[in-house]
């Protein structure tokens, strides 16, 4: 995907702690890096909003209780998945 030139408005402190936190060579490089996990955490958060709405087993009650939603990160859409079920 193409690259453009933005203008925006930051914390140059919190910029600079994640730049050195993250080992990025830039503050571009930075806001890159947190639009992808934002992005990621987002389909995540999505797919697990897809994936409760249908009846749940043992074993799937234990990853929701557990909070440890990393077993689902994965490619799959749950939530088109189980669209017709809302």
């Amino acid at each position: 995907m193409a690259k453009e030139k933005a203008t925006i408005t930051l914390d140059r402190a919190k910029a600079a702690e994640a730049q050195m936190l993250v080992g990025a060579m830039s503050t571009s490089a930075v806001v890159d890096i947190a639009l992808d996990r934002l992005i990621r955490a987002e389909q995540i958060r999505h797919d697990v909003a897809g994936y409760r709405q249908i009846p749940q087993g043992e074993a799937d009650v234990g990853i929701v209780a557990s909070g440890d939603f990393s077993v689902l990160d994965d490619d799959t859409d749950w939530a088109a998945l189980y669209d017709d079920l809302t």
